[in-house]
């Protein structure tokens, strides 16, 4: 059992602890929020919702965390208050001009507000009527108390509830409590799968020699970086899905994979001899099979993978070969990156660099009855160096692409030629013929001059 006290105090998981750290390193920072919208249109009973949201939020208890730090300087503890509960705000915007330009900066303005962990509610919510048929339920949250997927089962689990209360199906069970996960993690670290893990990963990390440490007073989160987002099309979906299926891999490690010899054609540049091995740092949900499953929390879990390709092998079998390597990685992936820090003797105030970082969230938008649903994503954290990431459904269809990165680390120009050039490469990796293609020929594409010009700085692939 985990080590809880009288009154309720919790320890930090190490995640937790990772974020807290930032937090004492630029405590006057907006940084590490999450945040999404959902899009409602149709036939909404406003009381049914407003219903089934405070519910979810009364469910969630990791939404009423708050941080404790003994006066003697001692680790911090969480307790889960009731009474620190975020309230749900309703807010009609239909007499305004432009209600849902209204409702946009009312989210943008929380989102880039900072969050004091000592003092201040780590979550919000907000249902903004925009439209006779139309509102918008904002969620916010730290990524110290809840990651991602962790809004995403928020969102189902509120979906669930109003379907429910519309008459559609049951009510569902409950999200498990954050107890139930620290008891499952203290048996975890006590088992034999610990400590194969923790072979696993020293093993691992004796072989790397290209990861790189960051310390945390070097981060800079002045300013926004470049982003851009792609919407890819029905037909690279249709593309998709019959490759993943001609070589037997899912979707999202065929992503994964394209993306990393991309990756690895750019980074070549002018270097002598090519390379044939990259990291590339991949979330891992590190839930199945856990109570995580159905419970919001920060448990996501960031993982070197490293990408070694034979030239003379054809694509699909370098496919095949790879996605078969990050299966069996994925069995060790439940031993966190941090414990990894630990083991490898990085010091405090230090982490490792996480670019480039490929993320690929194949999560459906919840479903509520009567209406058309939409998830908007608004804030995903701070990112390191290059990240590219995916959403769509887990059938690949709305597949869009976005694309982040360091203005420190990357020209304007290079950026906006990835932007270009991913996707098309991608699109041409997709078409039936280039599986019988040597990768290395797929690796043989001459980088355009602008790319080649951002290779002479510090480039982070």
């Amino acid at each position: 059992m985990p080590d809880i006290g009288p009154t309720g105090e919790m320890p930090l998981t190490l995640p937790q602890l990772d974020f807290w750290e930032e937090f004492t390193f630029h405590p006057d920072q907006p940084v590490s929020t999450v945040a999404h919208y959902i899009e409602l249109e149709g036939d909404i009973d406003e009381s049914a919702l407003t219903r089934a949201i405070t519910r979810t939020i009364r469910e969630a208890e990791i939404l009423s965390a708050r941080f404790r730090v003994s006066p003697d300087g001692g680790a911090p503890v969480q307790v889960c208050d009731p009474e620190f509960l975020p309230a749900l705000v309703q807010v009609d915007l239909r007499e305004e001009a432009e209600p849902m330009e209204v409702a946009r900066k009312r989210m943008e303005t929380d989102l880039a507000a900072k969050l004091d962990l000592r003092h201040d509610k780590l979550s919000a919510h907000a249902l903004y009527r925009v439209g006779e048929r139309k509102y918008l339920w904002y969620i916010r949250a730290h990524h110290i108390i809840v990651d991602g997927y962790g809004l995403a089962l928020i969102e189902q689990r509120c979906a669930e509830l109003y379907n429910h209360y519309r008459g559609q199906g049951d009510a569902g069970l409950p999200f498990h409590p954050l107890a139930s996960f620290l008891s499952e993690e203290a048996r975890y670290q006590e088992s034999r799968q610990w400590n194969d893990d923790k072979a696993f990963w020293s093993d691992y990390f004796a072989r790397a020699s290209d990861i790189e440490v960051l310390e945390r007073g070097d981060e800079d989160y002045g300013g926004p970086g470049y982003h851009a987002q792609v919407s890819l099309t029905s037909e690279f979906t249709r593309n998709l899905q019959a490759t993943a299926a001609t070589v037997e891999i899912g979707w999202p490690d065929l992503l994964t994979l394209l993306c990393g010899l991309y990756l690895l054609r750019e980074r070549a540049g002018r270097q002598m001899p090519p390379e044939n091995a990259l990291t590339l740092w991949l979330p891992f949900m590190s839930r199945w099979g856990s109570v995580g499953a159905h419970l919001p929390a920060l448990l996501v879990n960031i993982l070197p993978f490293r990408m070694e390709v034979n030239r003379t092998d054809n694509l699909a079998d370098f496919l095949k070969g790879s996605a078969a390597e990050l299966k069996r990685q994925r069995r060790y992936s439940r031993y966190r990156i941090e414990q990894i820090s630990q083991d490898q003797g990085l010091t405090e105030g230090s982490r490792y660099f996480f670019s480039p970082l490929i993320n690929v969230l194949p999560f459906n938008a919840p479903a509520f009855t009567g209406c058309r649903s939409r998830r908007h994503i608004l804030g995903s954290g701070p990112a390191d160096g290059f990240n590219l990431t995916f959403r769509g459904e887990d059938d690949a269809s709305n597949l869009t692409l976005c694309l982040d990165a360091d203005p420190s680390l990357m020209s304007k120009q290079a950026f906006s030629e990835h932007e270009k050039k991913l996707p098309s490469f991608l699109s041409d990796a997709l078409q039936s013929e280039w599986l019988t293609r040597p990768v290395g020929d797929v690796l043989g594409t001459t980088c355009s001059s602008a790319l080649f010009d951002a290779a002479v700085q510090r480039f982070p692939m």
